[in-house]
């Protein structure tokens, strides 16, 4: 590693180059690769089979493993042997390594960076297995008594677009589900026929003349609400029929934008999106089924269902359906629907009787009524409201006993200002909590039977995973009730409300998967100075109280480790700043610092909602460039300043209707108290960088406090939040009739007359193709630095979308990075 103190030899940009392979190569030597997208399948002799995602011995790409664990009789110590369920030669085939732009864009969606199999879809009973790869679908059977890895077989889907999403009947593993061409198809696997179900897209090169759309969210819907499904199995069949529920999205309404390809063709092909900037209009969604009936050897008939009365007409204050699926008794559909302003968030359930033959019936809502008196109830069976906005999260667990009508679930609400979990009765027999004859939406009561706070207190349910074991009355989660920087496994009883009991080790956060039947814990664990494990734990019991609970280990399947050649970790402060609120911050010193030397120092930003950077876990590959300025003797700090996430809805809302204006107040006040604290930094030499939002608030911060940055590294800024989506923008800054100053004062634009008139100290960062933050962006702003006069650098990677993922991309970007600062700070 690089010696800390800055030395006057700048160092040439092959010099650079090399020092940063250097870097990659030990970072990746004693990064841990930890199992991800963990699923369970029971065998017959009553061992669990745990599958993952994981990186293949001395190799970049992902694949499946899986790993045994055997009956409660048997005991195993130690690690657990990684087994590869798929022929390493499938792996490397050429085609495998491919992805279409559809799977690119979903990668975007969904923040994914690895390469190879990126997810799986695990039948548990059967065995099989279902995964997208190179534009089309592959399968297997996990049998427990073959020898050696599988080598998959290609999926016949008669269709030449990509595949996304593919879904596996759960009452009938021959049935495959997936989206091609934005239409619904099915495979069957026995006869080896695949239909298309549905016809919304007529495949036509002019999008604009091609609103429709099935089986695909609209692209809010995936980005700013984290759904990428838009298609889902009834759990069980009903009288032989089998059943899709499946969300259609008209784009006819959207603004389409153009970007130039990220391939050189001759006859200057163009790429275009649907976007719908802040003020806009949104996708309009409507939810149909799909029912089909097989034999066994052919799809024998199909036919789709619509709604009566259409979401829209029932409730027209929705704007956005941010969750669906069927209830365990496959007698109903449920919906989350939120409003546009994101104040109001109803979970409502839907018979399957409401949905008809198309045409549907005519009606009249002249006078608020519906035609047939005698018409299925829709129910609302919880509500929300907040003066701030809904965070929408997946903790919604619906119990499968339903009977006499009543149905109980467990859901999360922030109503008290942090994220907790209620249990709720209601009696879907009940007409006082469904849409009648006599409807009237402003005037409609949500009555359900009781709500009962399972959790409570100044602390947060984190959305990352709610497990019930429904015989005991366990409730499983994770939070922060012990600090917010780390996560930890709960549980709780629905019978003794509030009895919350920690069931992992404080000094580490934890990332926790737990099986259906709530009996395996998978937990991979780390702290800011110690590399992940990953430990499997049987969970027990002496009664059915949280008492009665044990975790005990079972193995690792990684292994706590000591890296021989180990990277300087972060240290991390909090401090209570002016406002009485306590902030916290990670400083990574210079590698080999010298007591007493002063350092330049690199302020790496995000700031915005959503995101908390400062956290008790290691800081590996994937902090890449925090290592990589820290190795060439830079101090590099990260605060987490009020409007960052996890800290209940008081301390988020700081940036209501004004983002841009207020957070770099509460960085640069930190920023100052560590400068007392850490001795090493140099205050007279500060960069701000950040991506995104941090590169928004790094253009800000340059502007705005160019006596306390010297220099500024934006990556992909948002310039002004007017070009930003809706679903984002408006729920933090609400739309911009209603917030035009907030507006206003939160566009870097409105500063550019601030920006420093010396040469040296701005550097633009974009990708030609993203289609997140579009290049409109720092087009607009380069336009008005022109305009003014002032001095700025431009870097762009024309075929990088919103994250550079190309490898030779990130290595240029680093290096530029290293090259800038060593020039200029």
């Amino acid at each position: 590693m690089e010696d800390g103190g800055k030395s006057n030899d700048k160092k040439s940009w092959t010099e650079l180059k090399y020092t940063l392979c250097e870097l990659r190569r030990h970072l990746a030597s004693i990064s841990t690769v930890v199992p991800t997208s963990i699923s369970f399948r029971t065998l017959s002799d009553g061992s669990t089979r745990i599958f993952f995602l994981g990186t293949l011995t001395n190799g970049w790409e992902t694949t499946l493993h899986y790993a045994d664990i055997p009956g409660e009789e048997t005991r195993v110590m130690g690690k657990l042997h990684w087994q590869q369920l798929l022929e390493f030669n499938f792996q490397n085939t050429p085609s495998i390594n491919r992805s279409t732009r559809e799977e690119q864009l979903l990668l975007e969606r969904k923040r994914l960076t690895t390469w190879g199999i990126t997810s799986y879809e695990l039948h548990p009973s059967s065995g099989k297995i279902v995964f997208p790869a190179a534009g089309t679908l592959y399968q297997c059977i996990d049998n427990p008594h073959r020898n050696g890895p599988l080598f998959p077989s290609e999926l016949r889907t008669g269709t030449l677009g990509a595949k996304l999403n593919p879904l596996i009947c759960p009452s009938n593993p021959d049935l495959v589900a997936f989206v091609s061409n934005c239409d619904i198809w099915v495979a069957h696997e026995p006869s080896g026929i695949s239909e298309r179900l549905t016809f919304s897209h007529r495949g036509g090169r002019n999008i604009a003349d091609d609103p429709l759309s099935s089986g695909n969210p609209s692209y809010v819907i995936q980005e700013e609400f984290n759904r990428y499904q838009g298609l889902w199995w009834q759990p069980d069949s009903k009288d032989g029929l089998y059943r899709i529920l499946y969300e259609e999205v008209d784009d006819s309404e959207v603004n389409i934008y153009t970007f130039p390809s990220s391939t050189y063709l001759p006859n200057g092909e163009v790429e275009q999106y649907r976007f719908p900037r802040a003020g806009s209009p949104n996708s309009k969604s409507n939810f149909k089924l799909i029912e089909l009936t097989v034999s066994e050897n052919e799809i024998l008939r199909s036919r789709i269902l619509e709604l009566g009365q259409p979401i829209s007409q029932m409730f027209p204050w929705v704007e956005y359906i941010v969750r669906a699926g069927w209830t365990p008794d496959s007698n109903y559909i449920w919906l989350e629907l939120l409003d546009r302003r994101q104040k109001r968030l109803e979970l409502v359930v839907i018979p399957l009787e409401c949905f008809v033959e198309p045409p549907p019936n005519v009606y009249s809502r002249l006078d608020g009524r519906l035609d047939d008196p005698g018409s299925p109830l829709v129910h609302v069976v919880a509500r929300q409201t907040s003066d701030i906005w809904i965070n929408v999260s997946d903790l919604l667990y619906i119990m499968p006993t339903m009977e006499g009508g009543k149905m109980t679930f467990i859901w999360a609400s922030e109503e008290t200002g942090f994220r907790h979990l209620y249990l709720v009765t209601a009696h879907l027999s009940s007409i006082s909590n469904g849409i009648d004859a006599t409807f009237d939406d402003s005037e409609m009561k949500c009555r359900s039977t009781s709500v009962v706070a399972l959790t409570s207190g100044d602390w947060a349910v984190l959305d990352e995973g709610l497990w019930v074991d429904s015989e005991r009355g366990l409730v499983y989660f994770t939070g922060l009730k012990e600090t917010p920087l780390e996560k930890h496994l709960y549980v709780v009883s629905i019978y003794y409300p509030g009895q919350v009991r920690l069931l992992t080790h404080t000094g580490f956060s934890y990332k926790v998967e737990i099986n259906a039947d709530c009996s395996i814990c998978v937990a991979t664990y780390s702290n800011i100075k110690k590399l992940p494990a990953c430990l499997v734990f049987r969970i027990t019991h002496t009664d059915a109280t949280v008492d009665g609970i044990t975790l005990t280990p079972i193995g690792h399947l990684v292994e706590p480790q000591v890296p021989e050649n180990p990277v300087p970790s972060p240290d991390l402060y909090s401090h209570e700043i002016s406002s009485g609120d306590v902030l916290y911050a990670m400083v990574l010193r210079p590698y080999n610092a010298v007591p007493g030397q002063k350092y330049p120092t690199v302020l790496n930003v995000y700031g915005g909602p959503e995101v908390q950077v400062v956290t008790n876990t290691f800081k590996d590959l994937r902090y890449l460039r925090l290592h990589m300025l820290a190795s060439q003797g830079y101090c590099v700090i990260a605060i987490d300043s009020r409007g960052s996430y996890h800290r209940g809805l008081a301390f988020e809302s700081h940036i209501k209707h004004r983002m841009g204006t207020v957070e770099l107040e509460d960085q640069i006040e930190m920023l100052m108290w560590l400068s007392k604290e850490v001795c090493l930094i140099d205050i007279s030499r500060v960069a701000i960088f950040g991506w995104s939002y941090g590169g928004y608030l790094s253009l800000m911060g340059l502007a705005q406090h160019p006596d306390v940055f010297k220099v500024a590294v934006a990556g992909a800024p948002v310039t002004s939040w007017a070009l930003y989506d809706t679903g984002y923008t408006e729920r933090y800054m609400d739309l911009p009739n209603n917030n035009p100053q907030g507006y206003k004062n939160g566009s870097i634009l409105t500063y550019v007359n601030q920006f420093p008139d010396e040469e040296n100290r701005l550097l633009i960062v974009h990708g030609l193709l993203d289609e997140n933050v579009h290049f409109t962006h720092t087009s607009s702003l380069i336009s008005q630095l022109v305009r003014r006069g002032k001095p700025y650098q431009l870097q762009v990677y024309p075929t990088e979308r919103h994250s550079l993922r190309s490898l030779d991309a990130s290595k240029h970007y680093e290096t530029m990075l290293l090259s800038f600062l060593q020039k200029n700070l």
